[in-house]
């Protein structure tokens, strides 16, 4: 029998938070053996999967770019495409292209404590291989890659057109002179209605049940293309960067402070860019909180100007039942329609879909206490990258992957085989995530909890998570090393 590849860390996924996680491995740890298995047939992940009309970032790229590979250009929220280009040069950059194995579809991992190493089994081609490692490290985000969500819609089979969900949008889909109707009212719709409008589709209707904060904001950074010009990429990028972070930190505090101020604002902008007499307050005027669910922005106002210029529309309502030719709402309106998007988000699914064993012993994930909300209390050598939910995703990566790096830094230096998160039974539970999106709310049961002590706590705060994992002491009394 043919001994299982070794390797000293084995990274699931190779998007955007993998590739970064190789990367600074390769940058900080030379000579570190890993490996990075992604279930598809490519790079990318979420930039790679996603095809829909528009598909763009819903963070300014200055954030969501790396730390240490700075964004090039003015480009605030830029298309998949030019994304999904830079994952890749990044990849080529540091190496990290050439330790991908594709098509591997990570099914569970083991952890065995005399060995101290994990035996990572993959699904190839309808055959079964597998890998060791010293240590494990998930980089698979939490949505589920083969299925969107979609609610029970009625009457969806006597509907004559096509419905298709963003996640799974298909090539032949021609968009011209179509009706079209976007079912949903967050990121992915507020993007898909004007592009689809621009595609030539004769009419755009955004479908919601209730508003979402909706915000326009410049779609290139004046800023940035100004520093650019004195002092080069390199420190455009860093000062455009920390301007940014500040701002989202400064607009999230603001608005759980004093949402109702947040919410004029909001509603102040929302209307100088509408119709004269639109109503705001049925469209655009959410019934929780700003922040309570992920505010979406719109480069230079394009929802907007779409609804300007009659090209696409928005109708709060609710769907009764499909009919052969469109939507029946309760109201008894009925919508007219060719096309029928159905946004209406996605469905979580951590590690993978991997399996966790400790010792014989299936790791029940909402059992365990997620440890600064990157390992998991009782699992040793194991790290998962998920970044925040009210600012950009690779900003939390980034920490992730400098505090690892600190982790096996030590074990090498120290000659350490294992390092695990233990638990105080003393320390309150709290959901991991506090928020109250769909995905979230579907599925919160079954993730981790977090702590309400650090550090088992999650701040959901940039600028605090940076001062603190990267200050914080290795031997914190939580960390047990072997």
């Amino acid at each position: 029998m043919t001994a299982a590849e070794h390797v000293d860390v084995l990274i699931i996924g190779a998007g955007l938070s993998g590739i970064g996680a190789a990367a600074h491995l390769a940058k900080d740890l030379p000579g570190t053996t890993y490996a990075v298995l992604e279930r598809r047939e490519t790079s990318g992940g979420t930039w790679d999967l996603f095809r829909y009309p528009g598909v763009r970032s819903d963070s300014d790229m200055h954030t969501l770019g790396y730390r240490f590979r700075p964004w090039r250009g003015d480009t605030a929220l830029a298309d998949g495409e030019s994304i999904l280009r830079y994952v890749r040069d990044t990849a080529r950059e540091y190496g990290v292209d050439r330790h991908v194995r594709y098509r591997h579809r990570v099914t569970s991992a083991s952890w065995d404590s005399p060995a101290a190493r994990w035996t990572v089994t993959a699904e190839v081609g309808g055959e079964t291989r597998t890998m060791t490692a010293d240590f494990l490290w998930a980089c698979s985000g939490y949505y589920d890659y083969d299925r969107g969500y979609t609610p029970d819609l009625a009457g969806r089979e006597r509907f004559g057109g096509r419905i298709v969900h963003p996640q799974h949008w298909p090539e032949d889909l021609d968009l011209t002179g179509q009706r079209a109707v976007v079912i949903g009212s967050g990121a992915t719709a507020v993007t898909l209605v004007p592009a689809m409008a621009r595609a030539g589709a004769a009419h755009v209707t955004m479908l919601q049940r209730s508003p979402t904060y909706v915000l326009s904001v410049p779609g290139t950074d004046a800023l940035k293309r100004r520093l650019t010009k004195v002092v080069g990429e390199g420190a455009s990028y860093a000062v455009t960067r920390w301007k940014n972070i500040a701002v989202q930190s400064a607009l999230y505090r603001v608005s759980r402070r004093r949402p109702q101020l947040v919410r004029k604002v909001v509603r102040k902008a929302n209307v100088a860019l509408l119709p004269p007499g639109y109503e705001v307050d049925t469209h655009f005027n959410p019934t929780y909180d700003p922040w309570d669910q992920r505010m979406c922005l719109v480069p230079d106002g394009d929802l907007f100007r779409a609804i300007k210029d009659g090209s696409a529309s928005v109708v709060t309502d609710r769907i009764a039942t499909f009919t052969e030719t469109g939507l029946e709402l309760v109201s008894g309106e009925h919508l007219e329609a060719d096309v029928v998007v159905t946004a209406t988000g996605l469905n979580l699914q951590i590690f993978g879909g991997a399996e966790l064993v400790v010792d014989g012993e299936v790791v029940q994930p909402h059992e365990t206490m997620a440890y600064r909300a990157m390992m998991l209390s009782g699992v040793p050598n194991f790290a998962f990258t998920v970044g925040y939910t009210n600012a950009s995703w690779t900003l939390k990566a980034d920490l992730v992957a400098e505090y690892v790096v600190r982790l096996l830094k030590r074990m090498r230096s120290t000659g350490s085989r294992s390092v695990v998160p233990v638990r105080d039974d003393s320390v309150g539970e709290v959901p991991l995530m506090d928020f109250e999106s769909g995905y979230v709310q579907r599925m919160v049961h079954t993730l981790p909890r977090q702590g309400t002590v650090a550090p088992w706590a999650l701040k959901q705060n940039y600028l605090y998570d940076a001062v603190t994992i990267r200050g914080a002491r290795l031997d914190d009394g939580v960390l047990r090393w072997a």
